[in-house]
């Protein structure tokens, strides 16, 4: 399933690789929001393609390997996932 990832919430790691706790958007018209190891191992499963549009630019999500760490980035970013850490904060 492909959905588009339109908020994130923020831990407070100073890593930029850890940083990112949850993902969320709309789909279908309903809110949703999955934790960040739950959105990686939907990935890897192959139960979802996220992606992100930041000014008109849609990028693929992928999941990533830092020192140990999986995280998510977007293809385009080469190693920072700046893209997802400049969306918007997910409503509580």
């Amino acid at each position: 399933m492909k959905v588009k990832i339109s908020c994130i919430n923020k831990n407070n790691r100073q890593s930029a690789h850890e940083r990112i706790a949850y993902v969320g958007g709309y789909h279908n018209g309903s809110r949703w929001k999955l934790s960040l190891a739950d959105a990686i191992t939907g990935i890897e499963k192959g139960e979802y393609a996220f992606y992100t549009e930041v000014n008109g630019h849609v990028r693929n999500v992928i999941v990533a390997t830092r020192n140990g760490v999986k995280y998510l980035k977007t293809e385009a970013d080469n190693d920072t996932p700046d893209n997802l850490l400049s969306l918007a904060e997910c409503p509580a």
